[in-house]
């Protein structure tokens, strides 16, 4: 005898633009779906006509999204739970949300209007390592989650039988920095951290990029310019996509706001930048 059931879609990841004029607007949720209800044939017997698929709840969260402004994430929860407490055979349902803050990247002491940040995900990081002579600091920061919602495209690129990626001129482009960089021996102003975390970040959201390589060294370029006394940096760029949701099926255009976040598979962009010495060594 059943006497309990209920099931869903968990952890829809949405991301939506607001592409109004002025800055733009993000919201980052993740959103899980539970119906509980009268579903004991479709557990007993596999007859699954009361049953509506998860995929359909998926599909739902985002056709909402490119309809609600989601100005609130309990409104637009409130919105969803609605519309899956009137399907048949339903008593309870169940939306549960997570809200993903980001800040606006300061660019000259003023907020940028489309370059952002994830509040409080980043970590400074240090490894001091002394020998019998000599002692050497690096220090980084890791985990320093950005994304921009312009002034980044992909064209051009190498072609061959198994490319199916289209070229963009317009695109979203989000990253996990992780930064490690190398202190000149005796240099000792530590504070100079802040100073390339900023030059890091000033760069990833000024830039225009043609690819996450040539961000990625237009951010090495300035943290070098940043603090004289770091001998090079080494970055590295996981690309966290964010997919186009395709609302065509329920009559919608997706103009660019409604999109499903990713995290794998990803791309892996890495390099290291050293410092030119007189006579060009690094």
């Amino acid at each position: 005898m059943l006497t309990w059931n209920r099931y869903g879609k968990s952890s829809v990841r949405l991301l939506k633009v607001g592409r109004a004029a002025g800055p733009h607007d993000i919201i980052d949720l993740t959103l899980s779906v539970g119906l509980e209800g009268a579903f004991e044939p479709v557990y007993a017997e596999g007859d699954n006509t009361s049953c509506l698929t998860t995929d359909a709840m998926k599909n739902t969260v985002y056709a909402f999204a490119r309809q609600d402004p989601i100005d609130h994430v309990e409104a637009f929860a409130s919105r969803l739970v609605g519309h899956f407490a009137a399907k048949p055979g339903v008593t309870l349902a169940r939306i549960e949300a997570v809200e993903h803050p980001w800040t606006r990247l300061p660019v000259n002491g003023q907020p940028h209007p489309h370059a952002f940040a994830q509040a409080g995900a980043d970590e400074w990081t240090c490894a001091v390592t002394r020998s019998a002579d000599r002692t050497s600091v690096e220090a980084g920061v890791r985990g320093l989650v950005v994304l921009k919602t312009a002034d980044s495209a992909f064209a051009g690129f190498l072609r061959d039988e198994y490319t199916t990626l289209p070229e963009t001129r317009d695109r979203l482009l989000g990253t996990s920095i992780t930064a490690v960089w190398q202190y000149e021996p005796g240099f000792a102003d530590y504070g100079a951290r802040d100073a390339i975390r900023r030059a890091l970040v000033e760069t990833f959201a000024a830039h225009r990029s043609e690819s996450v390589q040539h961000t990625l060294y237009a951010m090495g370029e300035a943290a070098l310019a940043a603090c004289a006394g770091i001998v090079e940096i080494t970055i590295s760029l996981p690309n966290r996509h964010y997919l186009l949701a395709d609302l065509t099926p329920f009559g919608l255009e997706n103009p660019g706001e409604v999109f499903v976040a990713t995290d794998r598979p990803y791309g892996l962009i890495e390099a290291r930048l050293s410092r030119r010495r007189p006579g060009g060594r690094p």
